[in-house]
């Protein structure tokens, strides 16, 4: 009889751990709002606005027609979880998906995460020039630009989570990016990152309070770490809210996975949870 209750309690014991560990996923689950796995397809798998992936982007001129097929496409099994996304050479084509429901701006007190997955050498994998694997755009970049990014000229080419407001209240003088100093930047600057074509890096970026003055902070995590955080600039934007969009892929050459959204600033102890999901962002759904 002792040890058949040894049993019923070990049993219950786990049933209830099993429920304490989905009670705790339950505030990410609740503000996810955009999930693509590339498992199968190039459209998000869950959406709270448009699942559809559009591109944009024409062929040079004088050069023959480039469909998205040809340098961008679902390698299944490829991924960290099941799929991936490769791109395969530098192309005119940018992934992209519209804010509404995605990535609702607002223009006081703005807030949201992005995570995604990355496997590439960047010093190998990618041709000459500026290269931001994700990007949030709402029209002019002088009214405002959220993106990650490898540098144009440095060896090794430096990594970047960037946040540009307004371009008259962080740069007036209108000096070229390339030329400023890291503490000239509303960006967290990495000179050494993990990243590699043999292992998958997961990069997730979080902003807070943007649209509220100085008040507004960015942060950089990758594999679940913490690198750095933007504060202390004035971090106001000029976007309008129908014009925002999700966009992948500007000269990036490698491969991408688990693509996803929230609808506020997650903490370090949620970054942390997200990057250990034992099937990625779909152990949320």
């Amino acid at each position: 009889m002792h040890t058949r209750l040894l049993i019923t309690v070990a049993a219950l014991t786990g049933g209830q751990l099993a429920l304490a560990a989905n009670a705790d996923l339950k505030p990410l689950r609740d503000a996810l709002t955009h999930h693509v796995s590339f498992d199968e397809k190039l459209d998000a798998d869950f959406s709270r606005g448009d699942a559809k992936m559009y591109t944009t982007g024409t062929s040079p001129k004088g050069q023959p027609p480039m469909q998205p097929a040809d340098v961008i496409k679902v390698v299944p099994g490829a991924g960290k979880f099941g799929g991936a996304l490769q791109v395969t050479k530098k192309n005119p084509f940018r992934p992209s998906w519209k804010g509404p429901g995605i990535i609702d701006y607002q223009t006081a007190n703005w807030s949201g995460t992005v995570s995604i997955w990355l496997r590439i050498t960047p010093d190998e994998d990618l041709e000459p020039g500026y290269c931001d694997p994700l990007q949030i755009v709402g029209g002019d970049t002088k009214k405002g630009f959220i993106f990650l990014e490898w540098s144009k000229d440095e060896t090794p080419r430096e990594f970047r989570f960037a946040i540009r407001p307004r371009v008259e209240l962080w740069n007036p003088q209108n000096k070229d990016w390339a030329k400023l100093t890291d503490a000239e930047r509303p960006a967290v600057n990495l000179k050494r990152t993990p990243f590699s074509r043999t292992r998958w890096t997961h990069a997730v970026f979080t902003f807070d309070r943007l649209n509220a003055g100085k008040a507004g902070v960015g942060k950089l995590y990758l594999d679940g770490k913490l690198q750095g955080t933007i504060k202390d600039w004035d971090l106001t934007f000029g976007w309008e809210a129908d014009k925002v969009q999700l966009v992948l892929s500007s000269s990036y050459v490698g491969f991408m996975d688990d693509l996803a959204v929230f609808n506020r600033a997650l903490s370090e102890h949620e970054v942390a949870q997200l990057h250990a999901l034992p099937k990625g962002v779909s152990s949320l759904r």
